[in-house]
């Protein structure tokens, strides 16, 4: 039987904005297998570099609340540890690489630093054992010329070389999970392949689990094993990427799929999803996704519809559609 990894229970996040608590995301659940590839899509909104984040509780504390739900990792739960613990599993057991590389590497510090500066709080390293493992690693994330480049800064760089950088630094202890947030936005075509490439080469080197967050689902159909589409701060739809890409339930995510550009000669006009995501202090009534929907129904304006499951490895909050299917993946 396959270890799982990582469960999150009905994660549930809030901000405090000028008029009150906003819920950004609400009863989020899925779970993660050891050296599994799990893809989380959706558009700029949906919430999933939130719940990305409040995985290892990266919010301002003053400023957010997480009044349900639990992240479930190795029999511990993530949300209600102390700090000093998940400060001990952030880097060392759970890494991330964050979307904007420059907006997140330090620009007066160099690259041997930022790099090192890991290795020295988890593993304890000094400062000459630290940049030389530094070379390792970019080395190993296929910066050419590396021991020169260990004290560029990131200025420096490209932007593909700042983005490897950030996975250097995001692997350098080794982590069982790595949460790639965009891990190719602003790179041309050719450095996005080079990129996810190298995760699957790094995922498969190390043993890791990954969660790959884009919007892109070319992206997730080439990298993930399993998928979970988000809208407005929800779980729509969670299935295995073949069978989600092969015939997809929730109208949100066949809206998605529609969207992918295609190479035929006969497609003259792109698919698009009519609208616009909600803002999250104004949501609609029932289905949220229901004032862009072609199936919706009168039910589906009055009732916030469950997630259903259609198989043990598949669910989606779309009961009329999951009707309509006969109840089958």
């Amino acid at each position: 039987m396959t270890q799982r990894l990582l469960e999150v229970e009905n994660l549930t996040v809030e901000f405090r904005g000028d008029s009150g608590w906003v819920r950004a995301v609400e009863g989020v659940s899925f779970g993660l297998d050891a050296q599994e590839s799990l893809g989380i899509v959706g558009e700029s909104g949906s919430g999933k570099s939130v719940t990305a984040l409040s995985l290892l509780r990266l919010h301002a504390r003053r400023t957010t609340r997480l009044p349900e739900g639990r992240v479930l990792y190795g029999g511990r739960d993530l949300l209600s540890v102390e700090e000093r613990e998940i400060r001990a599993i952030r880097g060392k057991e759970i890494a991330m690489i964050f979307q904007d590389p420059m907006s997140s590497l330090n620009p007066v510090l160099t690259i041997a630093d930022q790099i090192g500066e890991t290795l020295r709080i988890h593993q304890g390293l000094d400062r000459g054992a630290a940049r030389r493992r530094a070379v390792e690693l970019l080395d190993l994330v296929r910066i050419p010329d590396a021991a020169r480049r260990v004290d560029e800064y990131p200025h420096r760089l490209s932007g593909g070389m700042r983005q490897r950088v950030m996975i250097a630094i995001a692997i350098a202890c080794r982590p069982t999970l790595l949460i790639a947030d965009e891990p190719t936005t602003a790179l041309d075509v050719t450095i996005q392949a080079q990129i996810l490439e190298l995760l699957r080469d790094l995922q498969a080197e190390l043993g890791m689990s990954v969660i790959l967050i884009s919007h892109d689902l070319g992206l997730i159909a080439e990298f993930a094993q399993r998928v979970v589409v988000m809208y407005a701060g929800q779980v729509v739809e969670q299935a295995p990427a073949a069978a989600l890409f092969e015939r997809p339930i929730h109208p949100y995510a066949e809206g998605l799929l529609q969207a992918i550009p295609s190479l035929e000669e006969d497609a003259h006009r792109l698919s698009t999803i009519p609208g616009n995501i909600p803002d999250p202090g104004n949501r609609p009534p029932g289905c949220r996704f229901s004032p862009r929907c072609g199936y919706a129904e009168a039910s589906c304006r009055a009732v916030t519809p469950p997630i259903v499951a259609v198989s043990p490895t598949r669910d989606a909050r779309c009961p009329p559609r999951v009707a309509a299917m006969g109840g089958r993946p």
